[in-house]
């Protein structure tokens, strides 16, 4: 938990640990006025603390997050692999174009197992702001199907999230990325390993499927949500907003 991070030593242990590893710039400045290093260096380190552990003596191999690409992501996507041991899916996507829809066909029993539950148009210029679908993956989970069912999204998930859930899948839906060419049935593969999300299409298909793709209605035209869903990046860029030229 975060206070067993803060007793360890905290945040400033941590980046001690990646600064002297060469992992992060030390000589890069701070709020504060004083350098990442300057300040990774007066951290305290708790004596007998277990939760920080040096790199030569990780907890695990790999992290907790994980950057798949394929032909559905071109950009990237993010999938979480804390908290569960499925690292490879193959089934039929469900498709449904906002959070909504699929949480419907969820409490009325239309998902099954070996589904592949796709949420688009949740993206940042979509949603707009890349809502995000902790309320389905829950769902998920509660019916029964986490560990059979897997969900790809342009939208977000918390820490919380639990399952075979991918996120921020760029292209996002509503700037024509990939993800919008699906349809129900595709097959859409996870393979976590291998750092790949791809539906068995041809790219010739998914860009023929693309051709006669026209963004939906946006959901706002004025105001300061129409203002960001105009200037917003891509997730893959960090989705913030861009300055009118």
């Amino acid at each position: 938990m975060a206070v067993d991070l803060d007793r360890a030593g905290g945040v400033p242990l941590l980046i001690q640990r990646l600064v002297s590893a060469g992992l992060v710039d030390g000589k890069q400045m701070t709020p504060s006025g004083l350098t990442i290093g300057e300040e990774a260096n007066a951290a305290v380190e708790t004596p007998g603390q277990d939760v920080v552990h040096p790199l030569s003596d990780p907890i695990k191999p790999n992290g907790g997050l994980v950057i798949l690409k394929g032909n559905i992501a071109p950009e990237g996507c993010v999938v979480k692999i804390a908290g569960h041991e499925r690292l490879y899916h193959h089934g039929p996507a469900r498709v449904f174009d906002r959070e909504e829809d699929a949480m419907s066909a969820l409490t009325h029993g239309r998902i099954q197992a070996g589904n592949v539950v796709v949420i688009r148009y949740e993206g940042p210029r979509g949603g707009p702001g890349m809502r995000e679908m902790l309320g389905v993956t829950g769902a998920i989970v509660g019916a029964g199907l986490g560990e059979t069912v897997a969900l790809l999204t342009d939208g977000r998930f918390s820490g919380a999230t639990q399952g075979l859930m991918v996120g921020h899948v760029s292209p996002e839906a509503a700037h024509g990325g990939p993800i919008a060419a699906l349809q129900e049935g595709d097959i859409i593969i996870f393979d976590i390993e291998a750092r790949r999300l791809d539906v068995e299409l041809s790219d010739a298909e998914i860009a023929e499927r693309l051709s006669n793709w026209a963004e939906p209605a946006p959901h706002y035209t004025r105001g300061v949500f129409a203002k960001y869903a105009t200037l917003v990046s891509s997730a893959s860029e960090g989705a913030i907003t861009q300055p009118l030229l």
